[in-house]
């Protein structure tokens, strides 16, 4: 607890709002990543599951650094400090980027692909 404040943290709107970010961001993803993975189980179209897995990734990842980011803020410089387990949390989750598929890929190939899809609706009778 700050002395300065005389309250912990925790009763800070602004934490309290950060910290519920957090929160709607990693069930966001959960939920998500859970749903495709059952989709994939069940056998569930499996062509356009396979086709959206590298976005659910870009997505769930997104969700996950942006998650750890905030967390990151609430805390300042200790958050990255080496003694910090947010630090290494921060490190890990930053390398959802760098793993295949990359975002700009995936966001490239969902425009195309949703641009392409609007094209052929419009050019239904």
């Amino acid at each position: 607890m700050p002395t300065s404040l005389g309250a912990p943290l925790a009763t800070l709107p602004r934490f309290q709002h950060a910290v519920g970010e957090i929160e709607a961001l990693l069930v966001a993803g959960d939920e998500l990543l859970r749903a495709h993975a059952r989709r994939i189980d069940a056998g569930e179209d499996l062509e356009a599951t396979a086709a959206a897995t590298p976005l659910v990734k870009t997505i769930v990842t997104g969700n996950a650094i942006r998650a750890v980011e905030l967390a990151v803020g609430l805390v300042g410089n200790a958050g990255l400090s080496r003694r910090n387990p947010l630090e290494r949390h921060y490190r890990d989750v930053l390398c959802g980027r760098i793993h295949t598929p990359q975002d700009d890929v995936v966001l490239t190939t969902t425009g195309s692909a949703a641009l392409a899809a609007a094209r052929a609706s419009e050019d239904q009778p």
